[in-house]
C-alpha cells in the first residue's frame, strides 16, 4: 500500500512512518522541518521538502494515488499560534484543505486527520471530554484544528472521502523535540531538568493543571488501527487514557526517577491554555481495546531513552 504522511521529520508523524514501513508500505512525506529534523525522517521514507499548505509543495507529488493520507504535521503549540496566527492557519487549516483537494483531484478516498485535544477550550462545569459535548477553542492553533475538522466533513459529503479526526491528547515519548520549549508539556519539563544550562525549571502556569498523558506508542498503533478500520470512518475520536495527570504529579514523578532536586518556579500561565481536560474514551474503547500506556511506565521509558536516571 502507498501512504502520504505528513511531518515524518518529527515525532508523530516520523512514528507513523516507521511503523508502515516495518509493515512493508511505501511511504511519501513532505515536512518543512520547521520543528523536525531530516535526520529523523525514516530510511527508505521517500522525503519531499516543502510546505503542504503550499501549493508548489503539492505539485512534487506528481498526482500520485495513495492508498491513504495521514495528515500529522502542523503548528502545534497554542503559545505559537498567538505570536502568528497566519502562520498557524495556514500550516493547521490551509495544509488541510490543500491535502483534501490533492485527495479528490487523485482518487484517494481515505483521510487521518491529526486534531487535538485543544479544541475543547476550557469547560465550565466538567473536566472530562467526550465528543459529543460543544467545543469551546481558546486558542488560534485550535481554531484551525476545529476549521479542519469541518472541512473533513464538507468533503465527505461533497466527495465521499472517508475521514477519521483523531483529538489526540497530550502525546510523548520516544521521539520528541527537546530543543523546542513551546510544545510537549512532558519534554519541556524533561529538558529542563536534564539539562545542566538549565539551573531552574519554570513552570508556565498553576501546578494544579492536569493533563491526559498518551504514550507515542499507543498513539502510532491506533492512528494505523485507523486507516482500514471501518469503525474509525466519518468519526471524531478522543485519543488518550481516560486518566488526569497534574503538573505537580508530574515534576514529582520527573523528580523521584531523575533523583533531582532542581528548584522549580511557576510564572505566568501562556496565552490560550486550559486549565485541564482529559479524555472521555468510552468511544474509543467501543471500538479499540488494546490497553494504553500509564504514565509512570511510559515516563520511566522516554527518561531512559534519553540517557536520564530511570532509578
Amino acid at each position: 500500500m502507498k501512504y502520504l504522511v505528513t511531518g515524518a521529520a518529527v515525532f508523530i508523524g516520523a512514528n507513523i512512518a516507521q511503523k508502515l514501513l516495518d509493515s512493508g508500505h511505501q511511504v511519501t512525506t513532505i515536512d518543512n522541518l520547521s520543528t523536525g529534523h531530516e535526520s529523523c525522517i525514516p530510511k527508505h521514507c521517500l522525503f519531499i521538502k516543502g510546505d503542504a499548505s503550499d501549493a508548489t509543495s503539492i505539485d512534487q507529488l506528481n498526482y500520485e494515488k495513495f492508498d491513504a493520507i495521514l495528515h500529522i504535521a502542523g503548528q502545534s503549540s497554542g503559545e505559537v499560534s498567538f505570536e502568528s496566527p497566519i502562520y498557524d492557519i495556514n500550516s493547521n487549516a490551509v495544509s488541510t484543505l490543500r491535502l483534501l483537494d490533492y485527495a479528490v483531484k487523485t482518487g484517494c478516498k481515505r483521510f487521518i486527520y491529526a486534531s487535538t485535544m485543544s479544541v475543547y477550550g476550557q469547560q465550565s462545569n466538567k473536566e472530562q471530554c467526550s465528543e459529543e459535548d460543544v467545543v469551546k477553542p481558546k486558542s488560534f492553533y485550535a481554531v484551525g484544528k476545529l476549521a479542519s475538522e469541518q472541512y473533513l466533513r464538507i468533503y465527505k459529503e461533497q466527495y465521499g472521502i472517508d475521514y477519521t479526526a483523531l483529538r489526540y491528547f497530550n502525546v510523548y515519548g520516544k521521539g520528541q523535540n527537546f530543543s523546542n520549549l513551546k510544545q510537549g508539556i512532558i519534554s519541556i519539563y524533561l529538558k529542563q531538568f536534564i539539562d545542566d544550562d538549565f539551573k531552574i525549571v519554570e513552570i508556565k502556569g498553576s501546578l494544579n493543571r492536569f493533563r491526559d498523558l498518551s504514550h507515542i506508542d499507543d498513539v502510532t498503533k491506533v492512528s494505523i488501527e485507523a486507516i482500514d478500520n471501518p469503525k474509525f470512518y466519518n468519526e471524531i475520536i478522543n485519543i488518550g487514557t481516560g486518566e488526569k495527570t497534574t503538573v505537580k504529579t508530574m515534576l514529582d514523578l520527573i523528580r523521584h526517577y531523575l533523583n533531582s532536586d532542581k528548584e522549580i518556579i511557576i510564572s505566568k500561565g501562556t496565552p490560550g491554555d486550559q486549565f485541564g481536560v482529559y479524555a472521555n474514551v468510552e468511544k474509543l474503547q467501543s471500538i479499540y481495546s488494546k490497553k494504553f500506556t500509564s504514565f509512570e511506565v511510559g515516563l520511566k521509558q522516554i527518561i531512559t531513552e534519553v540517557g536520564g536516571n530511570d532509578e
